[in-house]
């Protein structure tokens, strides 16, 4: 397969650029205590597994090891490309190194663009060049390629699948077959029946210490604590999930790529991110199940500090929400309507998305990179 451009630094730094990065990201690391540490992380998760673990490890190791992974299966949207650039900062800033999985065999297995592996490694540079433009920390991140790892130590790596599947019954891999977006009803090939004892392996053939995947991956990385009991493995891979964001339309729990409508992507223009926040679900006074709000939480919050909200003085003026209880109060007392938080959460999303939308229309790499994607994950309708 094609080369990956180094992930260490972004395009045209030198070595002892990032050298120098690496040199002030570990003295900002011992600047904090352990305490701080443990809370950047459990920060992360919505969901840890477990808290006395994850802290015995940050006592224990000096640079734990953080898995991460995703399918490259067509255009990224804004909870992998945002939601992930802020997850993988905060476990650099804690101290971690962080280990991501491009599982390329993974999403052929799974069928994504069409079981054709030469369109899913595209799929895989196109995502890291979003990273690049994101923001995210690379000086800590390793981008592994699963065809090419696995190939280099599949004597390694294939015992080991074996030996989970041994241990397990069909049923208990079908269970966690939601970890691919599939029903465990479906009918499933012999392939993705496979997944979930490759991606457990995963976990172990990485020596990760903390498995940072969101709600939906909660199955398989039980799965590994599982196995850790089989084998009588004392030190349990630390499970830290992270909250799924929802589509734009009422009742849709997850964003998902194949409504175009409910997720923004990546490289959405303005006018694009626009008229999806506008019509999306937000009704007066409802927190519970609303899109909007969550947004403002899980993304313009944790990448601005603040929200700021521009309305005429007839409707309570201008005003900058310094936390999300802040905002709440008063979206619950209807004193924030919708049509003040809609154009706002625009506005922010489109200065997020920016560098983005620069990247992919000044590097002539990354420009075919995207348009080859586009081509290859034509809308759905």
């Amino acid at each position: 397969m094609d080369a990956t451009p180094a992930p260490d630094a972004a395009p045209g730094a030198s070595s002892s650029a990032g050298a120098a990065a690496a040199e002030a990201l570990a003295a900002g690391v011992a600047t904090l205590s352990v305490e701080d540490r443990f809370a950047i992380l459990r920060g992360i998760g919505e969901e840890c597994i477990q808290e006395d673990e994850l802290m015995r490890l940050l006592q224990n190791k000096p640079v734990p090891i953080c898995y991460d992974g995703f399918e490259p299966s067509g255009r990224m949207h804004i909870a992998q490309g945002i939601v992930k650039t802020i997850n993988v900062n905060k476990m650099i800033k804690a101290g971690c190194k962080v280990k991501i999985w491009i599982a390329d065999w993974f999403a052929q297995l799974n069928n994504k663009m069409g079981g054709d592996l030469k369109k899913i490694q595209t799929v895989g540079r196109y995502m890291i060049e979003i990273w690049k433009a994101t923001g995210m920390n690379l000086d800590g991140v390793e981008f592994l390629w699963s065809s090419e790892e696995i190939n280099k130590r599949a004597n390694e790596y294939w015992p080991l699948v074996m030996d989970i599947a041994r241990k397990n019954n069909v049923k208990r891999i079908t269970r966690c077959c939601t970890i691919m977006g599939r029903s465990d009803q479906e009918e499933l090939t012999a392939a993705q029946i496979f997944y979930p004892c490759m991606q457990c392996a995963d976990i172990f053939f990485l020596k990760a210490d903390i498995c940072q995947l969101g709600m939906d991956q909660r199955k398989v990385n039980m799965l590994a604590r599982e196995y850790c009991d089989d084998i009588k493995r004392k030190n349990k891979p630390i499970i830290l999930s992270h909250h799924m964001l929802p589509g734009f339309k009422e009742g849709q729990e997850k964003m998902s790529k194949s409504d175009p409508t409910s997720a923004i992507f990546m490289e959405d223009d303005e006018a694009q991110v626009n008229v999806k926040i506008k019509q999306a679900f937000c009704p007066p006074k409802i927190v519970e199940g609303n899109p909007c709000l969550e947004y403002i939480k899980y993304i313009v919050f944790p990448w601005f500090g603040k929200f700021e909200v521009v309305r005429k003085e007839s409707n309570g003026g201008n005003k900058t929400f310094a936390n999300m209880d802040e905002l709440i109060a008063d979206y619950e007392s209807g004193a924030l309507h919708p049509a003040d938080v809609k154009p706002a959460l625009a506005k922010s999303i489109n200065e997020i998305l920016q560098p983005v939308r620069d990247h992919f229309n000044n590097n002539s790499e990354a420009k075919v990179l995207v348009n080859t994607v586009k081509v290859h994950s034509p809308p759905k309708l």
